[in-house]
């Protein structure tokens, strides 16, 4: 039923930061499990964080302490905060809920010097 549109990647530099958006097209009140994953072409796609209806949330270890998630119920919108960015961080990336819906687009994060 709700749509999700990522939307904030870019080129960034090494060290930089960028702040991913996902906006639902519905209210997201009531959706206990949101997250963020990325994936590189030939690889699988994993999963960065997750989010929960209470606030609470987990990382994958590679972006512990670098990384933080977020939602706003009230503008029917996660985020994720992205800082000290890594070339490895390259990725198209993704926001879904659980269980999972259609996959989206995905926005494109890059990060070179």
């Amino acid at each position: 039923q709700v749509q999700l549109v990522e939307s904030g990647g870019g080129l960034v530099q090494p060290g930089g930061s960028l702040r991913l958006s996902c906006a639902a097209s519905g209210s997201i009140f009531s959706i206990k499990t949101m997250g963020w994953y990325r994936q590189v072409p030939g690889k699988q796609r994993e999963s960065v964080a997750v989010i929960f209806s209470g606030g609470n949330s987990n990382y994958a270890n590679f972006v512990k302490g670098r990384f933080t998630i977020a939602r706003d119920n009230a503008k029917n919108t996660m985020y994720l905060q992205m800082n000290s960015l890594k070339p490895e961080d390259t990725a198209v990336y993704y926001c879904n809920t659980l269980p999972w819906r259609r996959w989206g687009q995905g926005t494109q994060v890059t990060v070179s010097s």
